[in-house]
């Protein structure tokens, strides 16, 4: 099954475009979405979230286009990035309390568990977590109002390796439960780790989406092959 699907995306701004950009996601696997700075992953992920608006194209969840659905999909999916826009200074608590109330799903057995595995304390502010905190604790507010898809942007960024390496044991026991993930980042390593399917952007274009094993070698290699440039100096 599907749970999102991307058909013939395009966005123009001055300098840069997506073009044409199409790619599907299986329920219950996890996909990196990779390319250099700058080739547009941020944008598409912006685009099929509807914070910015596609000049055309079609974007489905869960079988539904995602026009005239908006808010019914956005209560089933999660949207997760490195660096969080909450209130620095409020409470997580507070925080939390203002999200619940815009979801008619939260569950709060769920936000307790989460508090606990996460080991995440509610009386902290935003400013007080650090860079892994911040996004667990976004991961826990998708979880808690039961989302079945979660699109991350770069997650991982910043990080050290001891806090990358717990998010990927995490993402991929979501996975095993059934949770799909769509995971933007410029760190193969990590994708390596954890990533069923790739898909690949460069210039605004997708090169390749497919399996990951059929690509036939280390990510870092794949990009490497397709990004370098002949430099002449």
């Amino acid at each position: 099954m599907e749970v999102l699907k991307i058909s013939g995306l395009c966005k123009t701004y001055p300098g840069f475009s997506l073009k044409d950009v199409s790619f599907n996601l299986e329920k219950g696997s996890i996909m990196g979405f990779i390319g250099r700075n700058g080739a547009g992953k941020t944008t598409t992920l912006k685009s099929i979230l509807n914070l910015v608006h596609p000049d055309s194209g079609s974007i489905e969840y869960f079988g539904l286009p995602l026009l005239n659905n908006e808010d019914a999909i956005k209560q089933r999916i999660g949207y997760v990035v490195s660096s969080t826009g909450y209130y620095k200074k409020k409470k997580i608590r507070d925080i939390t309390e203002i999200t619940r109330s815009f979801y008619s799903q939260w569950d709060d057995s769920a936000w307790k568990h989460y508090l606990e595995v996460f080991k995440l304390d509610e009386n902290k502010s935003p400013e007080q977590l650090s860079e892994g905190m911040k996004v667990k604790y976004s991961i826990s507010l998708a979880l808690s109002h039961k989302a079945e898809l979660l699109i991350l942007d770069e997650p991982t960024s910043g990080l050290d390796p001891i806090s990358r390496a717990e998010l990927l044991d995490i993402f991929n026991q979501l996975k095993a439960k059934g949770i799909s993930i769509l995971f933007s980042s410029h760190i193969t390593t990590d994708l390596d780790k954890c990533a069923d399917s790739i898909t690949y952007i460069k210039n605004g274009s997708i090169l390749f989406s497919g399996k990951t094993e059929d690509i036939g070698m280390s990510l870092d290699d794949y990009m490497l092959t397709n990004e370098k440039e002949e430099i002449h100096v």
